[in-house]
């Protein structure tokens, strides 16, 4: 994420930031390290700050692969945040995300990532993780595993516009 500190102690202005949590099928996520600030030195997921141009959905895909260097496909929105630390204000909109390509699995820390490593969810308790985000891989892993259509969805597959599902039609 770009620093946005701003001066005289006066107030951040809110940046826009976006995750993805991107899980395989041997029940680990992959996380990445953060290596500058906010949350230096914390795990967190996949992401950055959304710029000029993008759509929320670009602008997860790139933060993605200049982080890990995998190429995601962004599913939906499964928890929004809103963080004030460190002299920042980031609202944070987190996707679920899949692999393009399976065979493409191996993270490689790039960026501003110290690591990027597959985690077994029941290790997770060993790592520091960014504040919230625990509680997000237990809801949106629990969906997962019960198969349900939970979260913000891109009914019309523009990129640009997630609402609930239309429960009824599923």
């Amino acid at each position: 994420m770009i620093e946005s500190e701003t001066a005289d102690n006066a107030e951040p202005i809110p940046s826009i930031g976006v995750g993805g949590l991107l899980f395989n099928r041997h029940q680990q996520i992959l996380l990445i390290k953060r290596n500058q600030a906010p949350a230096q030195g914390l795990w967190s997921i996949p992401g950055g700050k959304q710029e000029a141009g993008e759509s929320l959905v670009e602008a997860c895909i790139r933060e993605f692969q200049e982080e890990t260097n995998l190429e995601v496909e962004v599913q939906n929105i499964v928890a929004i945040v809103d963080r004030r630390l460190e002299g920042f204000h980031y609202v944070i909109i987190d996707f679920l995300v899949k692999l393009i390509d399976e065979n493409n699995a191996v993270p490689i820390a790039r960026s501003d990532v110290a690591e990027a490593k597959w985690i077994n969810l029941g290790d997770l308790g060993h790592y520091d993780l960014v504040v919230g985000l625990p509680e997000i891989i237990k809801r949106t892993q629990n969906s997962l595993i019960d198969n349900v259509s939970s979260g913000l969805h891109d009914v019309y597959v523009t990129g640009t516009d997630f609402i609930l599902p239309d429960l009824r039609k599923l």
